[in-house]
């Protein structure tokens, strides 16, 4: 959410933020419920005083009168403030100033490229050709069970997945890994371990809105017997976990590492990528979610990048970074950035990762701040993905299959699957 005094400041630069983001809320309405409201609150104060001067007067019959006017004035404020907080919280973040303007996923801008796209001297196979004749991927009998866009992974890519885990938890948890990795990346940014965590698969709806996630609403499994979503992502519920607190700024930044299940609906993908395990309605992923300075959000930002890359680079795997423009963007964003890999499957490259940087906005809706020497302000929140783990298996089979069917494992992960080929 955008601090009020902002917009009511900067009502052109904001009406600017939601044309390039494509957001269809009303500045004008905005600021039209801002003035009633204030309009309202004035007078509801000033008939306060009249209530306390008339009961230090001991005249009772006015403070009687006044008392309902006050009752009155009260209902209308109540919806005076509802009516502005219903628009405040369509208002999308404000872009970066280095975040390219554009309609949609196709003005996005490659940053740089690592790697070169992989080259066989055979037909390369995609996963679900390596993962049926492997007897690693069921989707037939997942359908029979659960439905379209269910699947069971089996044997050798169920370790190769907990393997993915363990890599990226003895990374995030290494204090002289993520140093130098921030070293080399050139960050001055403290080295501070991730926080591993098992945070809840559901959340409250009010809870939802306030980290600004709830909404596409059709994109979200609702169990409507106990009114809880189940999280589409880990940030869902990694995000609140400093909801109406206030930091210490020694204890900043504070990062926080989650490897659970998501739940999407996929509401208006039919026909798109039915085959195999790259959009399913259950998947698993390794999150981080960040609570910083406002100096050193972006800072941040780039951190958990360069972190993306050392992890995809150990693996081996081609990938391009990509900053997404203003239409491409999501609400709370200010500044995003994917990391797409290359699937020789469908020769071209998939978006494995995100990293979104929000500022203070989804801080702002939650109440999370930092006490500094010049007084309390909200924190700046980050959240990205370690490892989107379906479409991460899909880029390791795809990328070291061979020409027996065989699949290699990356030699980072080896310790965990306990093997150097998967074959039949």
């Amino acid at each position: 959410m955008l601090d009020l005094k902002f917009i009511r400041e900067n009502p052109d630069k904001v009406k600017e933020a939601c044309r390039q983001k494509n957001s269809a809320v009303d500045i004008d309405a905005l600021l039209a419920a801002d003035v009633v409201r204030r309009d309202v609150q004035g007078r509801l104060d000033e008939l306060n005083r009249a209530r306390k001067e008339a009961a230090q007067a001991k005249d009772i019959e006015k403070g009687k009168a006044l008392k309902a006017q006050s009752a009155e004035l009260e209902s209308a404020l109540a919806k005076a403030e509802s009516d502005l907080n219903a628009l405040l919280l369509k208002v999308p973040n404000l872009p970066t100033a280095d975040t390219p303007i554009g309609k949609d996923d196709s003005e996005n801008v490659v940053v740089r490229t690592w790697g070169e796209p992989t080259k066989f001297d055979f037909e390369p196979k995609d996963h679900m050709a390596l993962g049926e004749a492997l007897d690693l991927i069921d989707s037939e009998k997942a359908v029979e069970v659960a439905g379209a866009r269910f699947t069971y992974l089996k044997g050798d890519l169920v370790l190769l997945q907990n393997a993915l885990a363990q890599f990226a938890f003895s990374t995030l948890t290494h204090a002289v890994t993520l140093e130098a990795i921030a070293r080399e990346a050139k960050l001055s940014v403290p080295p501070v371990p991730f926080v591993p965590v098992q945070p809840p698969l559901m959340i409250r709806p009010e809870v939802f809105q306030r980290m600004a996630r709830l909404e596409p609403r059709d994109e979200r499994y609702h169990i409507p017997s106990d009114d809880l979503f189940l999280i589409g992502s880990a940030e869902h519920t990694l995000g609140p976990l400093h909801m109406d607190e206030t930091l210490k700024e020694s204890d900043l930044p504070r990062r926080y590492v989650a490897f659970t299940p998501a739940f999407r609906r996929e509401a208006g993908s039919y026909g798109k990528d039915t085959r195999g395990i790259l959009r399913l309605h259950q998947f698993d992923k390794v999150e981080m979610e960040s609570f910083a300075t406002s100096e050193m959000g972006q800072k941040e930002q780039d951190f958990f990048v360069a972190i993306q890359e050392h992890l995809m680079q150990k693996l081996g795997l081609p990938y391009r970074v990509v900053m997404t423009c203003t239409g491409d963007q999501g609400d709370p964003d200010a500044r995003h950035l994917d990391i797409e890999t290359w699937m020789p499957g469908e020769q071209k490259y998939r978006e494995t990762h995100s990293a979104d940087y929000m500022t203070d906005y989804q801080a702002r809706r939650l109440g999370t701040k930092v006490k500094r020497e010049k007084g309390s302000e909200f924190v700046h929140m980050n959240d990205a993905t370690v490892f989107a783990i379906g479409r991460t298996l899909i880029a390791i089979m795809e990328n070291f299959q061979q020409k027996d069917g065989s699949i290699v494992v990356p030699e980072v992960l080896r310790p965990w699957v306990g093997k150097d080929v998967i074959h039949s």
